[in-house]
């Protein structure tokens, strides 16, 4: 019997020996813009950037089918997606336009945005050898409360491991970003 519990231990121990480690990956910090925006008097406030339920999970998914996807077990998002994505929407912003108004929601009564940036994501994830990134994104004057919505689609090639998931995945949210900032630069 001691043997056997001996035996049990040895083996727990060495799983945890054999056991592969796990890589976490983040999306929160944003590029440095290769053109910037002239300077407009405005604030812009961006609200939390929505997405798919599917990436609140800690492991990344990836799409096997249309309806069916697996999580990546030793790759991990390092962050909250939604919380993280929104604050390199607003970090990316800040650099496109070089101006420190651009603000979270909710924004405080001394700094009421004259334009409302809305994101939401409704699919980002790889499947196959693609990171495809649909998305619809709207502007919302502070003042007149007039609005303009826009629809978002691309798709990057990538690798099968996580590493070149995630950088294709980053490569389409900068592509996002880009299409948000023109946007916002031109209402």
């Amino acid at each position: 019997m001691k043997k056997l519990l001996f035996i049990l231990v040895a083996l727990l121990g060495l799983q945890g020996c054999i056991a592969t480690s796990t890589s976490y990956y983040i999306l929160s910090l944003a590029p440095q813009p290769t053109s910037t925006y002239a300077t407009k008097s405005r604030i812009i406030g961006v609200e939390k950037v929505t997405i798919p339920a599917y990436l609140n999970k800690k492991e990344i998914a990836v799409a096997k089918t249309s309806s069916q996807i697996t999580l990546l077990s030793n790759a991990v998002w390092g962050e909250e997606l939604d919380i993280g994505l929104t604050q390199r929407l607003i970090s990316f912003l800040q650099k496109k336009f070089d101006q420190p108004n651009v603000y979270a929601y909710p924004w405080g009564v001394d700094r009421q945005p004259t334009v409302r940036v809305k994101v939401d994501i409704t699919r980002f994830i790889a499947q196959g050898d693609k990171v495809y990134l649909n998305a619809s994104w709207e502007l919302k004057s502070g003042v007149t409360q007039k609005r303009k919505a826009s629809l978002f689609h691309t798709t990057v090639p990538n690798g099968s491991d996580a590493e070149s998931i995630v950088f294709a995945m980053d490569k389409a949210f900068s592509q996002l970003e880009e299409a948000v900032a023109k946007g916002v630069r031109g209402y």
